[in-house]
């Protein structure tokens, strides 16, 4: 399965961004999308992730009531939604997915990766 990540841009400190991840082909059985962010010279970092039916959501503690993660089965599409963007929120911004429902926030778990769209927020 192909990622395209698309949504990021320059955006001032308090302001909002969605993030869009389009799949290539329709996803049959059981599977979990994600967001990974990475900074230069750092580890990619686990943001959120949701199972295919949207019964199972997870987020990193710097992030919760900030952003939401979201599926559209219909179009293969995967958002994040983020609002009160930070400084600290500025990376590049990476979709993944996996198959099965287990909860995986390892990067090393996703097979399918999204080419990352950069997310600045000014301060």
């Amino acid at each position: 399965v192909q990622l395209q990540a698309s949504g990021g841009g320059l955006v001032q400190a308090g302001g909002s961004l969605r993030l869009s991840c389009v799949a290539s082909a329709r996803t049959f059985g059981s599977y979990t999308v994600a967001w990974f962010r990475q900074v230069l010279g750092k580890e990619r970092e686990f943001v959120a992730s949701m199972t295919w039916d949207g019964r199972s959501t997870r987020y990193t503690g710097s992030v919760k009531g900030r952003f939401t993660i979201s599926i559209d089965n219909a179009k293969n599409t995967v958002y994040l939604q983020m609002h009160s963007l930070k400084p600290e929120d500025t990376a590049i911004y990476y979709c993944a997915r996996r198959d099965g429902i287990l909860v995986r926030t390892s990067a090393v778990s996703y097979p399918d990766w999204g080419q990352g769209t950069l997310v600045t927020v000014s301060s």
